[in-house]
C-alpha cells in the first residue's frame, strides 16, 4: 500500500468518526475505506498522477470523490477469480450504493456514494453501475 493511500485511509478515518452514524455502522465504515483504497489505487496506478480526495456528507450519503489527471473514464473489468489485481471499481461498485464519474478539463472525478443503515436513499442516488 503506498503512501498516499495510507494518508488516504487515515483522513478518511479521521472524518468518519466525526459522523455520529459512523460507530453504528463498521460495515459502512469498512467499505468507505476499502472504496478509498481502491480509488487512490487507480489514480496512482492507471492516471499516474496524484489524487485528491474530497469527502461530502450530505445528510442521506457519504460521498467519496477521488480526481486524478486522466481525462480516461473508468471502466470496471470482468476479472477471473485466479487475477491478482484489476478488480478495484469492481469492489467500490460491490461496496457502495453507486458510483458514477464525471470528465474534468484536468482529468475526472470518480465518485461513490455510501448510504449508512437507517438513512433514507438520496432522491438522486449515483447510478449503481457509474454510468452518467
Amino acid at each position: 500500500m503506498s503512501q498516499g493511500v495510507r494518508a488516504g485511509r487515515r483522513w478518511v478515518r479521521g472524518h468518519l468518526d466525526s459522523l455520529e452514524w459512523a460507530k453504528s455502522a463498521p460495515d459502512v465504515v469498512d467499505s468507505v475505506l476499502l472504496a478509498v483504497t481502491e480509488l487512490i489505487t487507480n489514480a496512482h496506478k492507471h492516471a499516474r498522477s496524484d489524487a485528491q480526495l474530497v469527502l461530502t456528507w450530505d445528510s442521506a450519503c457519504l460521498h467519496v470523490s477521488v480526481h486524478d489527471s486522466s481525462p480516461e473514464p473508468p471502466v470496471p473489468s470482468d476479472r477471473g477469480l485466479d487475477a491478482t489485481g484489476g478488480r478495484g471499481l469492481a469492489i467500490v461498485q460491490a461496496l457502495s450504493d453507486g458510483w458514477e464519474h464525471h470528465p474534468q478539463r484536468d482529468g475526472k472525478t470518480v465518485t461513490a456514494c455510501f448510504v449508512p443503515p437507517g438513512y433514507p436513499a438520496p432522491d438522486q442516488a449515483l447510478s449503481p453501475d457509474g454510468a452518467d
